[in-house]
């Protein structure tokens, strides 16, 4: 039985960057018609933006109109998840959708549906689209057909943060959730969001264990993983990982179990490295970039990319390993 836990009040906003559309006509509540320009009560819900990667790229290649296609379709698929999550979509900007839910839970089963539906759409023109997916639970105003407060600027400002194929949720959202999802969450870092007086940590949902696996909102078994050891060597420091799910932080900044490098062209939270089953997946979250070579390839440029370590290799922050800096090495035992 699905459940929204919204009323009979559809609940509109937008971002601070965004136009407001046309207004419709005004919400009735259970206590009648709100009055133009009335701030009405203050409820709890989960606000969540998803934002189609990829969309710009394919309207300069594919053209206006079998761009705008696709985009419908991704809009169409990230709608029905929202409704059969047990949320309600309440407006689109672009080729952005804002969604509200009224508990964690029901957000993240969507968004992993979500990500899920997009990720089996087969390419268009050659370009495949993602999907970014940022939410945040909180208080909400309503006024008129607008949603207003802290809680839609800091999911706004966490869908910016994701990358494709991403699903980020505050620390806060992520200590609502039941047990079952919050074990597949993991801790990234903070970023400071405007109008709070502290940063916000920021987490992400694990919604997939590789490439081909079954979303985690049909909460079935994963497949059990091969023993594999990732061994990662910067001068004298040597990390492993093991564990399943576990990751290394890597960067400028010092992280408990994570490796700190003395690279000027480094950030501070410059990459991370988990491993999702059999995989070891490098996730840059930097500004310059992290340079990967497997040994026998050619180097890859990560920019805000994932990749899959195996083999052995070197991993350069912020520069090509030609340049000459220090580099952390790595082998999959």
């Amino acid at each position: 039985m699905r459940a929204t836990g919204l009323g009979a009040v559809p609940l509109y906003g937008v971002r601070e960057h965004a136009l407001h559309s046309p207004a419709p006509e005004p919400a009735v509540s259970g206590s009648g018609a709100s009055a133009k320009g009335v701030m009405e009560a203050t409820r709890q819900t989960v606000v969540l933006f998803a934002d189609i990667a990829g969309s710009t790229k394919l309207y300069e290649t594919a053209g206006d109109s079998v761009a705008m296609e696709a985009i419908d379709r991704c809009l169409d698929l990230m709608r029905r998840a929202t409704e059969v999550g047990g949320g309600r979509v309440v407006k689109t900007i672009g080729d952005e959708v804002m969604a509200l839910f009224p508990t964690p839970d029901l957000a993240v089963g969507a968004a992993a549906e979500m990500q899920t539906a997009i990720d089996q759409l087969l390419p268009v023109a050659n370009i495949k689209l993602g999907l970014r997916i940022g939410f945040h639970f909180g208080p909400v105003m309503q006024r008129d057909d607008d949603v207003f407060g802290d809680t839609v600027n800091v999911a706004s400002r966490l869908v910016e943060q994701a990358v494709r194929g991403q699903i980020i949720l505050s620390q806060e959202t992520m200590q609502l959730l039941g047990p079952v999802f919050r074990n597949w969450t993991r801790r990234l870092y903070s970023i400071p969001v405007k109008g709070k007086s502290t940063e916000v940590e920021l987490c992400e949902v694990i919604w997939s264990q590789r490439a081909d696996a079954t979303a985690i909102s049909s909460h079935r078994p994963a497949a059990k993983a091969k023993p594999a050891a990732l061994r990662l060597k910067y001068g004298d420091v040597e990390r492993w990982l093991r564990r399943n799910p576990d990751a290394i932080t890597i960067g400028r900044e010092q992280s408990p179990g994570g490796m700190m490098v003395a690279e000027t062209s480094a950030s501070r939270l410059h990459c991370t490295i988990e491993r999702r089953q059999d995989r070891f997946v490098l996730i840059d979250h930097s500004a310059n970039g992290s340079f990967v070579t497997v040994e026998g390839d050619a180097e890859v440029l990560l920019r805000r990319e994932e990749f899959t370590l195996h083999k052995s290799g070197w991993i350069s922050l912020g520069q090509p390993r030609a340049a000459g800096g220090m580099v952390i090495e790595f082998s999959c035992d």
